[in-house]
């Protein structure tokens, strides 16, 4: 199966891989408007467009007083299409710091559930994995970071980076992965047991995510 691919209405730069066929293509409210600019047609059209002002013909429409994010929405229509990768265009950065934790805490809930999922900015990507192991290319330089997501990250490894680490544990409590770097080596960040999130940068590309 493909990747479900969602637009959403933050900012939007380029894609980090082509879209291919067998992915699914989530317009999230606004993110509309970087699909219109891609020349490329929605699969679906979600949300409740207060961000792009009207709805589209043929949208799934949603309150706007609501308990979830229209990048929530997308998401569950994904995960009841069957997808278990995604990748969110649009999630990051902007003026609403708020919305880019929602979308954090957005991988974090893929992550539970089993599914791989990355959010690409600009210029870094964003990935959470639980019980797994996320593995990057060969770079001659740029900046890694690994972050604690909820309870207690144990049996952590960090191969192939500036800083390496066995079996440690990190939390959320205290920043220890922040500012790792790429020394030429192909890298491996690995959790036995609990959630990370692993900032990366976008000319890299989506790293390769195994879980256990």
């Amino acid at each position: 199966m493909g990747t479900c691919i969602i637009f959403c209405a933050g900012d939007f730069t380029a894609l980090v891989e082509p879209i291919r066929d067998g992915d699914f293509i989530i317009a999230a409210d606004g993110g509309l408007l970087h699909l219109n600019r891609l020349g490329v047609q929605p699969d679906a059209i979600i949300g409740d467009f207060d961000s792009l002002g009207h709805v589209p013909e043929g949208a799934l429409v949603h309150p706007v007083e609501k308990d979830d994010t229209d990048s929530m929405l997308a998401v569950w229509l994904g995960l009841e299409k069957g997808f278990r990768r995604f990748v969110l265009y649009g999630a990051m950065g902007g003026s609403r710091m708020d919305h880019t934790i929602a979308n954090l805490q957005t991988l974090h809930y893929l992550a539970n559930h089993g599914a791989v999922a990355h959010l690409a900015g600009a210029d870094v990507i964003a990935t959470v994995i639980r019980n797994g192991s996320a593995c990057f290319p060969a770079a001659p330089e740029g900046i890694v970071s690994v972050f604690c997501m909820g309870a207690d990250a144990e049996g952590v490894d960090i191969q192939g980076l500036q800083y390496e680490l066995k079996n440690g544990t990190l939390t959320a409590g205290y920043p220890l992965g922040v500012s790792n770097h790429f020394v030429g080596k192909s890298g491996k960040i690995f959790v036995k047991k609990g959630s990370l999130l692993i900032i990366s940068p976008a000319k890299v590309g989506f790293p390769e995510v195994e879980l256990c």
